[in-house]
């Protein structure tokens, strides 16, 4: 037995992966990685009864490349006399459709596939060839998107599908790299294809595998898969904890199977139970309000969970008419909609003089006419100039109304204040409350908290500068 299915073996047994005598669906895309994995656990099937199923699914995605890997896995499946069960969708055109990306459709409709095909079987474990060197690629791909701990902690050995919970995946390489696998798959000949589009820079994912690793490993750290492994399984341990903490802080009755071999841990965690919610450790803190997000069915993100743990009874905007709060317990609620009208009050502003002083809500306004001398120097804090002949002899001072379009410097035409709110990240609570300035026609040429007007700036052309001053009341 070669030094590479002896390392399989120990993994499976040590990890209690695959059971003696249980029926296995192989997942085989016709690359080196699936190809290697079932060949590896076909010689192992004999000494533990296992009875092998093939699956192949067909993403239709490269023409007659595609067909010629479902020929390979077709005829790999006849060569080792096992039955081969074979898929196929336009994932192109479904990823159009649900307006997924390329590699989201394909991952979807692939699980669809896989657990539709082992429930038809009668199979309950579906392995994938997922190895060391996919797990070092997911963590940088994470570390790129900002994932917490879970994320950080890449796949599991052991996990249920996606689609059916009660089916599950298991990845018998994830010990084992990428050159241990082409290694074993030249000594015995294995036959695979290469999917010309892993060499693609279109995703993510390849240039970190073609580009980033490959210099990190030459100029910064050799030994990097190994590195981040042992950082993976460190920060998967601690995130387990963190997490169980949470649930067992919540009253939870560990309603997730992954965490049954945990109860040694458990049993340091269970005094947190007893803590209210602003002792708990942060890391507690924020595991305790995702997952209650979680239950609630709210999307989250760190932003959202560190607003709700730093400060109680604050609410915070979800989504269109949905908000949510979490009391001084740590209990978070969602709050029923309420309709917020928009303000219509409003005072008008004469520019007759050199200077005036007006207050409207709680800001109070200082503006002074001034000839344009040409210097700019740094406006003190709190103070905007405009070309006071390009607003006008009236001002309006508003709120944020339906319909408002504002053009702030720098862009090339007016957009919806809505969205320049949004993308401020303005509280939707808060928006309302903000002040705006306008011409005697309606224009925008201030609002509160964002850049000025480009139609009002100051230019060579000006003659006359409005000073524009507000101060909180």
């Amino acid at each position: 037995m070669s030094q590479f299915v002896q390392s399989l073996e120990s993994e499976i047994v040590s990890r209690g992966l695959l059971p003696r005598g249980r029926e296995i669906l192989v997942a085989v895309s016709g690359g080196a990685d699936s190809l290697v994995l079932l060949h590896a656990l076909h010689s192992l099937a004999p000494k533990f009864l296992w009875k092998i199923s093939v699956a192949h699914f067909n993403h239709q995605l490269r023409g007659r490349a595609s067909d010629a890997d479902e020929k390979l896995v077709r005829q790999t499946a006849a060569d080792l006399a096992l039955p081969v069960f074979i898929g196929r969708a336009d994932v192109k055109t479904y990823a159009a459709k649900s307006k997924f990306s390329i590699e989201m459709a394909a991952r979807k409709l692939r699980h669809e596939f896989l657990a539709h095909t082992a429930k038809a079987q009668k199979i309950s474990v579906v392995a994938l060839a997922h190895h060391a060197n996919d797990q070092v690629e997911l963590f940088f791909l994470r570390v790129l998107r900002g994932a917490g701990g879970e994320g950080l902690a890449g796949m599991k050995w052991c996990s249920p599908s996606p689609v059916d919970k009660k089916l599950t995946l298991v990845r018998p390489l994830l010990g084992l790299t990428k050159i241990e696998l082409l290694d074993f798959g030249r000594e015995n000949n294995i036959k695979f294809r290469e999917d010309a589009s892993n060499a693609s820079s279109d995703f993510l994912r390849n240039r970190i595998r073609n580009e980033l690793l490959p210099l990190l490993q030459k100029k910064y750290q050799a030994g990097l898969t190994k590195t981040v492994l042992r950082l993976m399984e460190i920060t998967g341990a601690e995130a387990e904890f963190a997490g169980e903490a949470a649930r067992r802080w919540l009253g939870s009755s560990g309603r997730e199977s992954a965490h049954k071999n945990s109860q040694s841990r458990l049993t340091s965690a269970a005094t947190i139970s007893k803590e209210i919610f602003e002792r708990l450790p942060v890391a507690v803190q924020r595991r305790v309000l995702q997952l209650q997000l979680i239950e609630l069915g709210v999307g989250t993100d760190f932003e959202l969970i560190e607003q709700l743990r730093e400060t109680p009874v604050k609410v915070v905007s979800v989504g269109p008419g949905l908000s949510v709060a979490r009391d001084a317990a740590g209990k978070i609620r969602l709050l029923e909609p309420v309709e917020t009208k928009f303000k219509s009050d409003e005072i008008k502003l004469k520019l007759s003089g050199r200077a005036g002083r007006a207050r409207f809500g709680r800001l109070e306004f200082d503006f002074t006419l001034q000839k344009e001398n040409g210097s700019r120097g740094r406006s003190p804090h709190c103070t905007e100039l405009f070309d006071a002949d390009k607003i006008g002899g009236e001002i309006i001072l508003r709120h944020w109304r339906a319909g408002d379009r504002f053009q702030p410097i720098g862009l090339p035409s007016p957009v919806k204040l809505q969205d320049l709110f949004v993308n401020a990240k303005i509280p939707r609570e808060r928006r309302r409350e903000l002040v705006v300035a306008t011409t005697a026609a309606g224009e925008l040429f201030w609002v509160e908290g964002l850049r000025i007007s480009e139609p009002f700036k100051l230019t060579p052309a000006t003659r006359r500068r409005l000073v524009w001053a507000w101060h909180a009341v």
